[in-house]
């Protein structure tokens, strides 16, 4: 199974679970208040914001918690938040890039390079495996909403340029600059999606052993727990067993 998006989606449901709750949170109110800085605090006016919303309610974030975090941007003399990029190695040479929003770059750059370090990685400078990936917009619908080649056939109608289809869902991917417009036309067929956001899209993937992925594994969850970092992308493929096991 390649791995970025299955481990994702293992991810989210373990956020589900309460002691997880308040963390994502926290993440997703981050972004709000980072996009609403940045641009205006009129989601309509301000397609990052616009996302972050989305993907806040996607998680069933509260509108109280939503409406604070927008406010919070308005504050004078408030927290700034400066958005960095790791990227580095982990077990098997797989990629690894890392996004975070810190108001300490070395407490953070701190933390991300003794994580790698510790699991067996170690990081990179900026560019080292980007390039392995693509910058795109990734759309997913509940896999119920349609089969899969009617779902192909509406993201050719919407302007996508690829799905994936899982036991779970769709995931249709675009260019990053076309993310609204082929999400709000594939809306208007299928009702709203359950995520779109732009993401890091592997253009190849490093199969990884089982023992190889449970040691990557444990590296990418103990990043995605920090409180600084917001999204963790990584371009390696595993069995499905290990896959059933992780979820």
């Amino acid at each position: 199974m390649a791995g970025h998006s299955k481990f994702k989606n293992i991810m989210h449901r373990k956020g589900a679970q309460d002691k997880k709750r308040g963390k994502i949170f926290s993440k997703l109110g981050k972004e709000i208040t980072v996009a609403a800085k940045m641009g205006t605090p009129d989601p309509d006016m301000n397609p990052r914001l616009r996302l972050a919303i989305r993907a806040a309610k996607a998680q069933n974030m509260p509108n109280d918690n939503i409406d604070r975090a927008i406010k919070k941007s308005q504050d004078a003399g408030g927290e700034n938040y400066e958005e960095v990029r790791y990227e580095g190695f982990g077990t098997g040479g797989v990629g690894v890039i890392v996004e975070a929003l810190t108001d300490n770059r070395n407490r953070t750059a701190s933390e991300v390079r003794s994580t790698f370090s510790k699991h067996g990685g170690n990081l990179g400078e900026t560019g080292a495996v980007s390039f392995n990936f693509e910058r795109v917009g990734a759309i997913s619908f509940p896999v119920d909403v349609a089969s899969s080649d009617d779902m192909f056939e509406a993201a050719l109608e919407a302007g996508a340029d690829d799905v994936e289809s899982t036991e779970e869902e769709h995931t249709l991917y675009c260019a990053a600059e076309s993310l609204h417009e082929v999400s709000k036309a594939l809306e208007e067929k299928l009702g709203e999606a359950r995520e779109a956001n732009i993401i890091w899209k592997p253009k190849l993937s490093v199969p990884l052993d089982d023992e190889a992925g449970e040691k990557l594994f444990k590296m990418l969850e103990t990043l995605e727990d920090s409180d600084d970092v917001q999204n963790v992308y990584a371009n390696f493929e595993v069995s499905d067993a290990m896959m059933e096991r992780m979820g």
